[in-house]
């Protein structure tokens, strides 16, 4: 791939995006948002992307999904100037905790929020780096949703919908927001 800064003419958070074959495993065409994050224009450009649409919404809290998801959410909390809380792996938080399991593709994982991370009644934006079969996000939104509080939308930069979560999340009442769309898995 070459230089995204290197292009000339106007640009896209998706003209930032490297394709990787094979990653993880074969067949796959991994979606590296990394060289987005490094281009300082590229990343501006994103988080101010992902928040527009929520632009003069009262927004309680930022929720970011493990990892990338911190990286975005944090920005994107920061320019609202707002908490920001993350949902994170199992065992990875210190506090007393509230868990949720979800299915992937080979097994199960489970994701966690601390019990007193948002209050019943906040409203929250869902933000992550990909949205491919939504079980995570989905997991996410259940664990905001037990804790009282309420899912405003979903940001992601970057949807693949050929793995159908975005339809998922539609079908939950979710109000979805990608920046690019890639076609295959």
């Amino acid at each position: 791939m070459s230089n995204p800064s290197s292009k000339s003419g106007p640009r896209t958070v998706r003209d930032y995006i490297r394709t990787i074959a094979d990653f993880p495993h074969d067949g796959i065409l991994f979606r590296d948002v990394t060289t987005l994050f490094a281009d300082p224009r590229g990343f501006r450009m994103c988080v101010d992307q992902l928040l527009a649409p929520y632009a003069g919404m009262r927004i309680d809290k930022v929720v970011g999904l493990e990892a990338r998801g911190f990286i975005l959410g944090g920005a994107v909390a920061h320019q609202l100037s707002t908490g920001f809380v993350p949902i994170r792996k199992q065992g990875k938080l210190p506090g007393q905790t509230i868990s949720q399991a979800y299915t992937l593709e080979y097994g199960e994982a489970v994701v966690e929020v601390h019990d007193d991370a948002m209050a019943p009644g906040e409203t929250v934006l869902l933000v992550d780096d990909l949205l491919a079969t939504g079980g995570t996000a989905e997991a996410g939104i259940r664990l905001i949703e037990r804790l009282g509080a309420q899912v405003i939308g979903c940001a992601f930069v970057v949807d693949l919908p050929d793995l159908g979560g975005r339809k998922r999340l539609e079908a939950l009442g979710m109000d979805v927001h990608a920046l690019c769309a890639f076609d295959g898995l």
